[in-house]
């Protein structure tokens, strides 16, 4: 992911953000663009009926069990904590840090273990880092030899190598969209860290207007990497870009404290980026993150929820544990907070991105697929009430969340609780959207015929006592 903050610790800890820092932390309050492309805007209403996502950070960095690639970033030092048995010097750690590539071996790898996990907890769609900042191809890349399919690479041999291919197909076959995360910059890239200067924080570290023949290098070797992911891996439905201070230096917006920080112009070319990938993949979603304009097809809040519905598409990239890397005895979240989330999200019109780490060996911990199993019970009941639904509202009120039908015929009615462990209460009484008016009244879950009756514009019902077979939420479904 990317640092977008220098509070990034206080995205780990916090799950609600104001509207007004939300919109000031990812640029979502100007420069929106809707898409024109028939293709695009198709693309886009069908992702946004997915509601549901995985995602996956995985690369050497693993067998460390430390952040993903940030490490190895001189200005993150403070929050990333370089341990001194991997190295005593910065560049002694740098040179550990690629030597992973050695070592990577993750023979355990299963990702039809993950898709079958993952579909039955109701996701649909994947996006997967095929490159972090630290430059580590998980993809056969032919312009370097820092990848998973390297000789280098222990795993090379195996013929799960090239783990892009084999999450893609998989994940394709079972239904899923396929997004590719990819990041702008690459600080193994000597056309971006150039090794005549030391680096000094995330930016490019040398001036490109001053050596315009090797940024113009490395915007080739960033073309060329995009082009290999968009043609050499069948369909690809979503190009997620990490790395927005790689971007056109009159984009930055002074308002935004990591984007003073950009010095240089760092102009990638997005428009030739785009064309190709659009060429490769017609209608494929392109989310230049935190750079407003054509190429930022949704946006994307990091580790947090806005607290109001939002008139543009959005993703919330979360993590299942406190880190989107693979760390030995993560904190997981509950599945109850789990889901709480993914309601907050629908409510306001978003989608869930969960991140969840596969370890060194190449298999998620078997948390994972308990919590996952946990979140699938639940989707077998309340499914309609999520998927390719759109807010309305009041969207929230209390402790209730709405969402409705894309058809308006429906409206459902998400309770849940600020205790740890959810008890559906005997009566509840809720207000019901403007202008509505319910003829059927069901609550998901239960088979028992519920009594309701409304009053101006809300409705009170009594649950019977099956109603304690209730998990996480009750979820209330209307019909006019």
């Amino acid at each position: 992911m990317s640092a977008t903050l220098k509070t990034k610790a206080f995205f780990f800890s916090s799950i609600l953000l104001s509207s007004a820092f939300f919109s000031q932390a990812h640029n979502v309050s100007d420069g929106y663009l809707k898409p024109t492309d028939p293709l695009v805007i198709q693309n886009l209403e069908n992702w946004q009926d997915l509601k549901f996502g995985l995602f996956m950070h995985w690369g050497t960095y693993s067998q460390w069990g430390v952040v993903e690639s940030w490490s190895i970033c001189p200005e993150d030092e403070s929050w990333t904590q370089r341990k001194p048995e991997h190295g005593k010097s910065y560049y002694d750690y740098v040179k550990n840090y690629e030597n992973l590539q050695t070592t990577f071996n993750p023979r355990q790898c299963n990702p039809q273990k993950w898709a079958d996990a993952a579909k039955k907890a109701g996701m649909k769609y994947v996006v997967f880092t095929t490159k972090h900042h630290d430059g580590f191809a998980m993809f056969d890349t032919q312009q370097s030899d820092y990848k998973i399919t390297s000789s280098k690479t222990p795993f090379s041999k195996n013929p799960k190598a090239d783990v892009t291919r084999e999450i893609f197909n998989t994940f394709r076959k079972d239904g899923f969209k396929i997004g590719a995360y990819f990041s702008k910059p690459d600080w193994h890239s000597d056309n971006y860290w150039w090794s005549y200067f030391p680096p000094k924080d995330r930016n490019v570290n040398y001036d490109p207007k001053k050596y315009p023949e090797r940024w113009n290098n490395f915007k080739n070797f960033t073309f060329n990497q995009l082009n290999e992911i968009t043609s050499n891996y069948g369909k690809v439905d979503i190009l997620w870009l990490d790395g927005g201070w790689v971007r056109p230096f009159h984009t930055i917006d002074p308002n935004v404290e990591w984007q003073r920080t950009i010095k240089v112009e760092q102009d990638i070319d997005m428009d030739k980026i785009g064309t190709m990938a659009r060429k490769n993949q017609p209608g494929i979603i392109v989310v230049d993150r935190t750079v407003p304009g054509k190429w930022e097809n949704y946006v994307t809040p990091e580790q947090a929820v806005p607290e109001q519905a939002l008139s543009i598409p959005w993703e919330s990239c979360i993590t299942m544990g406190d880190s989107f890397s693979y760390v030995p005895n993560d904190n997981y979240k509950s599945s109850q907070k789990i889901i709480e989330t993914l309601v907050k999200i629908i409510s306001r019109g978003g989608n869930y991105l969960m991140n969840i780490a596969p370890g060194p060996n190449g298999d998620y911990d078997e948390i994972v697929y308990k919590r996952l199993s946990e979140i699938a019970g639940w989707m077998d009941k309340n499914q309609s009430a999520v998927f390719a639904t759109r807010s309305i509202a009041p969207y929230h009120e209390g402790n209730f969340y709405y969402t409705q039908s894309k058809d308006g015929k429906t409206v459902n009615i998400f309770h849940l609780s600020d205790q740890s462990d959810y008890q559906s209460p005997s009566t509840l009484k809720f207000i019901i959207p403007e202008n509505f008016k319910p003829k059927s009244l069901k609550v998901l879950g239960l088979s028992n015929k519920i009594h309701w009756k409304q009053n101006g514009n809300s409705i009170e019902l009594n649950l019977p006592k099956e109603r304690t077979q209730l998990k996480y939420s009750t979820v209330i479904q209307i019909t006019q």
